[in-house]
């Protein structure tokens, strides 16, 4: 096989992965009303995180928020 064709398998496969990335952290939530209401209950100390859980989310937009709040809480540790 020579290098072009290599090259080319290559740059297929990256984009293969990286349309399918982009499909799943597109996906439309399909969490239950029942699931809903159970995550935004488990999140209840912090308001505004119960309240984002009872919306309809797309996998990349909890994954944005999960880092969002990861360095919130990392913020608030090394405030003190």
């Amino acid at each position: 096989m020579s290098e072009a064709a290599r090259n080319l398998m290559a740059l297929l496969i990256v984009v293969m992965i990286g349309v399918l990335a982009w499909n799943v952290l597109t996906m439309p939530d399909h969490r239950s009303t029942g699931q809903r209401v159970g995550d935004a209950i488990d999140a209840l100390p912090n308001v505004g995180r119960a309240s984002s859980e009872l919306h309809d989310q797309t996998p990349g937009e909890r994954l944005g928020d999960s880092i969002k709040n990861a360095g919130q809480k990392v913020k608030d540790q090394t405030a003190n």
